[in-house]
């Protein structure tokens, strides 16, 4: 397991799994290492009979910054090295008991995407969500373009997703992305707070209503998949090789 992700069994929360990005010192951009780690969290919280929910934190003043654009090189160079992507994405979908987010600052990309699955969202007045997948002349990932729609509406969703427009915490919040915004100092005990309180509930009767509103997971599985294909297409385009030509020129 990584040290860029950290795994925390709050002695005042249990039952509670927090994954954390750590990753600060570049804004929580996540590589395939980090991603295989989080897609591994996760698989083994769901078989864990003593893990009951778990909870995705970043650090203050960013969840996530997207995908790592060097690892992103790395993937476009060779498709099967973005497996530990897929796995992430695939276990998010996959995932059968309560998973909540604490957002705080930057969220961007998959930093917005993940939260799509989670049950009960919190974000900071801060947090800006983002998604410049076309900038980046890539598609929507992680089941966006069939749960922002469901979430959201088509126009929010299209803004959000193909336009590219930042969502400022209050938008996200009016949108259903997140469920209440809250102040950076309360963010971590409101979001592990509503973990306990989940955790407390008769777990048959609570995963059993989860299940019912997250609905068929095979047709969110097979969009995630859909998408990965034409996500990797794009990636090795002659189209995303000039945006990111350009952009590491920009960098030196």
């Amino acid at each position: 397991m990584t040290d860029l992700i950290l795994l925390e069994l709050p002695a005042d929360h249990p039952g509670v799994l927090v994954i954390r990005m750590n990753r600060a010192d570049k804004k929580n951009a996540i590589t395939r290492e980090m991603y295989g780690a989080m897609a591994l969290a996760l698989a083994d919280a769901d078989a864990n009979e003593a893990i009951k929910a778990a909870v995705l934190f970043g650090a203050p003043g960013c969840f996530s910054s997207g995908n790592d654009l060097m690892d992103f090189m790395e993937i476009a160079k060779v498709r099967e090295e973005g497996k530990n992507v897929i796995a992430f994405v695939r276990e998010l979908a996959r995932f059968t008991k309560p998973l909540l987010s604490g957002v705080d600052g930057i969220a961007i990309g998959i930093g917005v995407t993940m939260n799509f699955h989670c049950d009960l969202t919190f974000a900071t007045p801060r947090t800006v969500f983002r998604t410049p997948f076309t900038d980046l002349a890539v598609v929507p990932e992680a089941g966006s373009t069939l749960l922002g729609p469901a979430i959201m509406g088509h126009q929010r969703a299209f803004a959000m997703l193909v336009n590219g427009l930042p969502f400022s915490a209050e938008e996200a919040r009016e949108a259903g992305i997140v469920w209440k915004v809250v102040s950076e100092e309360e963010l971590e005990a409101t979001t592990l707070a509503a973990a306990s309180n989940l955790v407390a509930r008769p777990h048959n009767s609570l995963m059993l209503s989860r299940k019912l509103l997250k609905g068929d997971r095979d047709v969110i599985r097979s969009r995630i998949d859909e998408e990965m294909e034409h996500f990797l297409d794009q990636l090795q385009s002659s189209e995303a090789a000039g945006v990111y030509e350009a952009f590491f020129a920009r960098k030196k």
